[in-house]
């Protein structure tokens, strides 16, 4: 059953993370995005640590530590390298090459470190989908291309995906809870001096108070507990593809919550990314089906 919902726990999650855009465009307008890309690991970090502790299931016995801190380096680099990049080349083209980048830089390392090589059914449907995101960003705003932009949103594609890969390992052998509390406590640490560089005052008001614990416990905490759930029965190529879906959330959630137009080829976009998704959540459930009657 678990390997059936794995999936779903992952567009949960992605459908989780698409809602940032829609809470940061309703943050204080002195609120830096750096700013809140470290507060939002901070206080997800302490949300899920706190929830650990309070279960008792904060367990260091055997523990990884390599690999957590690489897990924690990546996503931690993650957060300024993509608001990075959306400030210097636009959030079009910053979010597309970022988003876009992660599934297949995610196929390339898994084939390179697992040896495992994606089946076709996954090349179709991420191309399908990373057109259709191409598609829903190409008329959202005049196009910019910085290299250093672009080197940087491949980066922030890079950490994600490197972030799957080696967090796929760990929540396989431990519990989901315990990797994510402990990896998000690491990169909130490493992030802490953001929170000194720029101006805070504004996390203090009752907006800041809202935006920060809706992008701290349900779009960070809930959001990566989802993830990190289904990581454990998919790989981290197909899991990163599905989370394509965070895109598809936050230009739909602009419509209907922010009043945003989305163009005739942009609503092309959104049909080729719900395409591309559902037939590898179709596949997916297939192949656990398949598996299932193999240990019959």
């Amino acid at each position: 059953m678990k390997g059936k919902l794995s999936p779903f726990f992952i567009l949960l999650a992605a459908m989780l993370w698409g809602t940032t855009g829609t809470t940061q465009a309703l943050a204080p307008n002195t609120a830096h995005p750096i700013a809140i890309g470290a507060t939002r690991l901070a206080v997800g970090g302490v949300f899920l640590l706190l929830i650990v502790l309070i279960r008792g299931q904060l367990n260091f016995k055997d523990w990884p530590i390599k690999t957590t801190i690489l897990a924690s380096l990546c996503m931690a680099l993650y957060q300024p390298l993509f608001f990075s990049a959306v400030s210097i080349t636009g959030v079009a083209i910053g979010t597309v090459v970022a988003i876009g980048s992660a599934p297949i830089l995610s196929g390339l390392l898994e084939w390179m470190y697992l040896k495992t090589r994606p089946a076709k059914v996954w090349w179709y449907s991420t191309f399908l989908s990373i057109f259709g995101c191409l598609m829903l960003f190409m008329n959202k705003e005049s196009v910019f291309v910085n290299p250093v932009g672009i080197l940087l949103a491949l980066g922030a594609g890079l950490s994600f995906a490197g972030y799957t890969l080696v967090s796929r390992d760990m929540v396989q052998k431990y519990s989901s809870l315990s990797v994510i509390a402990v990896v998000f406590t690491l990169s909130a640490i490493c992030l802490a001096p953001f929170l000194f560089i720029f101006d805070m005052s504004w996390i203090m008001s009752l907006q800041g108070i809202g935006v920060s614990l809706q992008l701290g416990i349900m779009a960070t905490g809930v959001a990566y507990f989802l993830f990190a759930k289904g990581l454990a029965h998919v790989s981290s190529s197909t899991a990163v593809t599905l989370a394509l879906a965070e895109p598809l959330t936050a230009a739909l959630l602009g419509v209907f919550l922010l009043g945003e137009n989305l163009t005739i080829t942009s609503w092309f976009g959104i049909s080729f990314l719900i395409l591309g998704i559902g037939i590898l959540i179709f596949t997916s459930k297939n192949s656990s089906n398949q598996k299932e009657l193999r240990k019959n």
